[in-house]
């Protein structure tokens, strides 16, 4: 089964008609609303690459603890 995603809205303009492995490689600032501004700080924090950003043990425990925190009661 094909799978097909628009990632319009999530991404800045110039990486809307590239392959996942290119976006994958991209500066953060491929990401819709990120600048490269925001490329340098995050670069500090050794994140290079929409894949470093992705998996990066910190934001990946920040989005799982706020996952939790809607299922807590």
């Amino acid at each position: 089964m094909a799978l097909s995603v628009n990632l319009e809205k999530a991404l800045d303009k110039a990486y809307e008609n590239v392959s996942l492995p290119e976006i994958l490689a991209a500066p953060p600032s491929a990401l819709a609303g990120l600048t490269e501004k925001h490329d340098e700080l995050l670069a500090g924090l050794g994140i290079k690459t929409v894949a470093d950003l992705g998996s990066n043990k910190y934001f990946a425990l920040a989005g799982v603890l706020v996952a939790l925190s809607g299922k807590t009661g």
